[in-house]
């Protein structure tokens, strides 16, 4: 699976969590611009795990801070 799949599927996953309607971007952090709390986070990753058949450890949790890194990281998960 290719980045833009990745993007595209990550994108519809984020829309429920998205409540301010914040312009996704792949500088977009998730602390900042769209403010989600851990337990958004907790959800928001299950929902990335469900989908994609991957497990996203702590120590990857707390080096994603942007969107793009997110898509980047589910992408290179891919077929591991």
């Amino acid at each position: 699976m290719d980045r833009a799949e990745v993007d595209s599927r990550i994108r519809t996953i984020i829309e429920p969590f998205n409540k301010k309607s914040v312009a996704i971007a792949d500088n977009t952090s998730f602390a900042g611009d769209l403010e989600f709390d851990s337990l958004t986070v907790m959800d928001f990753v299950a929902a990335i795990e469900d989908e994609f058949d991957i497990i996203i450890s702590m120590n990857q949790q707390a080096e994603i801070e942007t969107y793009g890194q997110l898509v980047d990281a589910v992408t290179g998960m891919q077929g591991e």
